[in-house]
């Protein structure tokens, strides 16, 4: 008789365990992630009266790939125009919640003497809520589809963000002992062109190539491609040096705009919940009775600053943020835990032995007691808002009821309305446009180059190298330099007095030198700009750009494109409900 695997085994008894506790959990009418963290302690190696997981090592391997799966899922539920309808009130959150958290954090573990490091990385620990679990719950009680759930949503994928640039800080600072403000200016602006860059590239490429194959997609074809369009983002997003879980919540987003979506998610949903209860299961199995037992008090302290920072200070956040009182506190309450960002942490704090040992058991214990309790706070929340309200001075409850609604209920003049309308189009045409231009530039010198290199004479390799990347981007630089300057809007403002005129003008000379900048880049890697013949190359190509009806065409049809693809799955939506 063969023996099995120990990854079989190991399987096995996972889901012997997850599906007893599942179906425990069931019937007692708990959240379903309950049952799969008390699966994992049963089945860990602590817990000496039961049979035990023995390949630790693939059990994490699994659980990460739970991660990418659970992510990829809340891509495909909550995409980035989701948030950019949501307005500012997700970021001032935001904001305001980390850096509250981190100060928590950090003044809990100087109450008991621990070092400087261990302060600041618990600060960092703690200021990161846990997206798979508040989904997981969010799912599991069926609030996905409430207002808070949504902006609750929004939060944590802005902390998510915001999290790879504080890790970059963190690491900045356990090496050199100081903040290095260059190294977290680049790591910063390396997120918001790998964003822009594969967002605006896959929402164009991606539902065309969908289009094009459909003859050829059925519900298996297609659940390969986009898995294999997940993980492809997931290497890509590994390589630019950021999570493996936050490329698949943007190639998530990404298939989110196309008419695809819906059926991708019901295809995923198995796989999704397979892999996501071995995480679950895996959080479970790294309670440790012994360190709790030891570390007890500051543990008890910790759950304590978490719950009470993140139910004040946070509703506070989301106050500041325009938020209604009960609505800031369904919010505040469904942020009471720390999760897998806190587990990502204390291991680089290991790895580079600047945190005590002592701190990883802790955030642990930590993390998982406040997973527990997070469906509790949730639905504890409504009842605490009404203890609340009747403690407070009814004009006070009034004035934060109203509070939410007031930024909408202000009334601006049209002409700023229409100002504020025709510069946010310019900053996204000049956003997406230098974006495009930097990653053709970038292809051109580590892979295009050395094509060329094998096909011209020496001499020749830069100015074909330069001549064949500004023929790529030349409908880019159109749309820099005339993108959006002929519409209704402009022309209304132009003629509304020299005021609107000057505005206009000042973004005019802005997207000006930016153009200029990206030519003379260009020009300057063939022959030195500033020389008469660079400067009269700049002249002739900005003059080319300016007056070429074909690139307006070729500019005009991108366009079109991009804007078909953005709006297909609700256009898709609104013929589907006779709209």
């Amino acid at each position: 008789m063969s023996q099995l695997e120990p990854l079989i085994a190991d399987l096995a008894l996972i889901l012997i365990f997850a599906g007893v506790m599942t179906l425990i959990f069931k019937a007692l009418k708990q959240p379903i992630v309950l049952g799969y963290i008390v699966a994992g302690f049963l089945a860990s190696p602590n817990m000496p009266y039961m049979p035990s997981v023995t390949d630790g090592h693939s059990v994490h391997v699994w659980s990460e790939i739970g991660v990418i799966f659970l992510l990829f899922s809340l891509g495909l539920e909550f995409s980035f125009k989701k948030i950019l309808k949501m307005g500012a009130a997700p970021i001032i959150a935001a904001l305001a919640i980390i850096f509250c958290m981190m100060y928590v954090g950090a003044c809990t573990g100087e109450l008991f003497g621990w070092g400087k490091m261990d302060c600041i990385y618990l600060g960092g620990m703690l200021a990161m809520s846990s997206t798979t679990i508040i989904f997981k719950a969010f799912d599991d009680m069926g609030l996905r589809n409430e207002r808070f759930s949504g902006l609750v949503l929004s939060v944590l994928i802005i902390e998510d963000i915001l999290a790879i640039v504080l890790m970059v800080m963190l690491s900045t600072l356990a090496v050199s002992k100081e903040f290095e403000g260059s190294q977290m200016v680049n790591s910063i602006l390396t997120l918001g062109l790998y964003l822009v860059l594969w967002f605006t590239v896959g929402l164009y490429f991606i539902p065309m190539a969908l289009r094009k194959l459909k003859p050829l997609m059925n519900d298996e074809t297609l659940l390969i491609v986009a898995l294999a369009l997940c993980f492809g983002m997931v290497v890509a997003a590994s390589a630019a040096g950021f999570s493996a879980a936050f490329g698949a919540f943007v190639m998530g987003s990404i298939l989110a705009e196309t008419v695809e979506a819906q059926q991708i998610e019901h295809l995923v949903a198995p796989v999704k919940n397979l892999f996501g209860a071995i995480f679950f299961v895996s959080v479970g199995m790294m309670v440790d009775v012994n360190l709790i037992v030891e570390y007890i008090v500051p543990i008890v302290s910790i759950i304590i600053a978490v719950m009470l920072g993140q139910t004040i200070l946070s509703t506070c956040g989301f106050l500041l943020a325009g938020q209604s009182l009960k609505t800031s506190m369904q919010c505040s309450f469904s942020l009471t835990q720390i999760g897998e960002f806190a587990f990502i942490l204390a291991t680089l704090g290991t790895s580079l032995h600047v945190t005590s040992d002592f701190l990883y058991p802790i955030v642990v214990a930590v993390s998982v007691f406040t997973t527990f309790t997070t469906p509790y706070m949730i639905r504890f929340a409504e009842p605490a808002y009404n203890v609340v309200a009747r403690m407070l001075p009814a004009k006070l409850i009034a004035r934060l009821e109203r509070h939410e609604n007031e930024g909408e209920e202000k009334a601006t003049d049209e002409l700023r309305v229409m100002y504020k309308g025709c510069v946010k189009h310019y900053f996204v045409i000049m956003l997406i446009n230098s974006v495009l231009c930097i990653a053709i530039m970038s292809l051109m010198l580590y892979f295009g180059q050395p094509m060329i290199a094998n096909m011209v004479p020496e001499s020749w390799v830069h100015p074909v190298t330069a001549l064949v990347g500004l023929v790529l981007c030349s409908p880019f630089l159109w749309m820099l330099l005339r993108g959006g300057a002929d519409g209704p809007e402009v022309e209304k403002l132009w003629r509304s007095g020299s005021r609107w005129r000057m505005r206009m003008t000042a973004y005019g000379v802005l997207r000006l030198l930016v153009t200029v900048f990206f030519v003379s880049c260009f020009i300057d890697y063939a022959v030195p700009w500033t020389s008469p013949i660079g400067m009269f190359g700049l002249v002739a190509i900005l003059f080319g750009i300016y007056y070429s009806t074909t690139l307006r065409k070729q500019s005009d049809r991108l366009v079109h494109n991009f804007k078909e693809n953005l709006s297909a799955r609700e256009r898709m939506q609104k013929s589907e409900n006779g709209g």
